[in-house]
């Protein structure tokens, strides 16, 4: 079974190919340049490096956020129309449990943090799932204020794992509250990459969606667009 995988919710346009478990190629870059101009050659320069067609895909990946509203919403309808396309199911991922997957294996929570501004952070605990090869959410994802949020850590007696570019706009403040059972994952560990998707929906496909019309966005909270116009209303 082949699989296409694509994130692009955060600043990362990912894109990766697996087979039955293997990886066959993968491209990421992190550059802030638009994603929706980008992705459809990103994975026409993939398939033709490995030699393959859209036809030759048995389904397809994509991290269904959270993260930006147009990156999910980009990556999403490409996936969407892909598979609708080929008449291949679809599988979302979390985009937190991508990045969380970095560091797999490791004994004890894994934290993934993005920043939501205003102070917020999407983000979750995952745990390392031995039998699977996987990280596995330990509670749900979620968007809360940075405080309440390591508060509630901070009652926990594993260690944490903190992963995510919201790591870069938080340490100072996970450092102060958690102390010493705080841990970070190395720079280049914090992005998503487009093999760890694939893996991942590979791991999870018992969880994918043949009409892909039906699959939808986990954005945990609405655009600030449409938070003004239920305020007004």
């Amino acid at each position: 079974m082949k699989l296409l995988a694509m994130d692009t919710s955060t600043w990362v346009l990912a894109v990766g190919v697996m087979e039955d478990g293997q990886l066959l190629g993968e491209l990421n870059t992190n550059i802030k340049k638009n994603h929706s101009l980008r992705l459809m050659p990103a994975v026409e320069r993939l398939l033709d490096e490995l030699e393959l067609a859209p036809r030759d895909l048995d389904g397809m990946a994509v991290a269904h956020g959270p993260g930006s509203y147009t990156g999910v919403r980009i990556g999403l309808t490409t996936a969407k129309t892909m598979a609708w396309g080929l008449k291949i199911p679809i599988v979302g991922i979390s985009s937190l449990q991508v990045i969380a997957q970095n560091r797999s294996g490791f004994e004890g929570q894994i934290v993934p943090l993005l920043d939501a501004r205003r102070k917020q952070v999407y983000t979750g605990r995952y745990t390392y799932d031995e039998d699977r090869h996987m990280v596995v959410p330990a509670v749900k994802d979620r968007i809360q204020p940075l405080d309440e949020w390591l508060d509630a850590l901070k009652q926990e007696s594993e260690p944490l794992l903190f992963i995510g570019t919201g790591v870069d706009v938080y340490q100072r403040t996970i450092k102060e509250v958690i102390g010493t059972q705080a841990h970070f994952a190395a720079v280049h560990e914090h992005l998503p990459r487009g093999s760890q998707l694939a893996y991942l929906a590979w791991r999870m496909w018992e969880n994918r969606v043949h009409d892909a019309h039906h699959y939808a966005p986990q954005y945990l909270q609405l655009a600030e667009a449409e938070q003004k116009w239920l305020q007004k209303k």
